[in-house]
């Protein structure tokens, strides 16, 4: 099982390019990870050109190998087609947190400003579609 997530980047005309991760993606790790490691546009832009990916932030390969570096594990990485695991295009903001809750997707990351914005899109939980606080820190903090 996986915590589904959601990372998107808001464009120029408020569309939003976005693609699926699939495990890791409560705030105190995907958040921090995006926050620490992806964050300017272009380390973004490069993080969702990639495609759908199974994880942000490893440095274990699909045979459970080890990888020269810690990065994102991409689905392209072990020879699925970009075309299938391209980034998709929201028209906007609500758009773009409705295609991340119809998809059972947990939580949706946009980076928008500068910044990493957090959202809850669990349709089973109290919170859903509410803004959630990244924690602060690096992920190799212990709390």
């Amino acid at each position: 099982m996986g915590t589904r997530s959601r990372i998107g980047i808001q464009l120029k005309d408020d569309s939003i390019l976005s693609v699926y991760c699939h495990y890791d993606g409560y705030p105190s790790f995907n958040g921090r990870v995006l926050r620490e490691f992806y964050n300017t546009k272009e380390k973004v832009s490069q993080l969702i050109n990639g495609g759908n990916m199974s994880c942000t932030w490893t440095n274990a390969g699909w045979n459970n190998e080890t990888l020269p570096e810690m990065g994102p594990l991409h689905y392209t990485m072990r020879g699925e087609s970009i075309e299938d695991n391209a980034p998709e295009l929201s028209k906007d903001h609500g758009e773009y947190l409705k295609m991340s809750a119809d998809s059972d997707e947990e939580y949706s990351y946009l980076f928008a400003d500068g910044e990493w914005i957090c959202y809850n899109t669990r349709s089973w939980d109290d919170a859903f579609m509410e803004k959630v606080e990244i924690p602060s820190g690096s992920i190799h903090d212990k709390n």
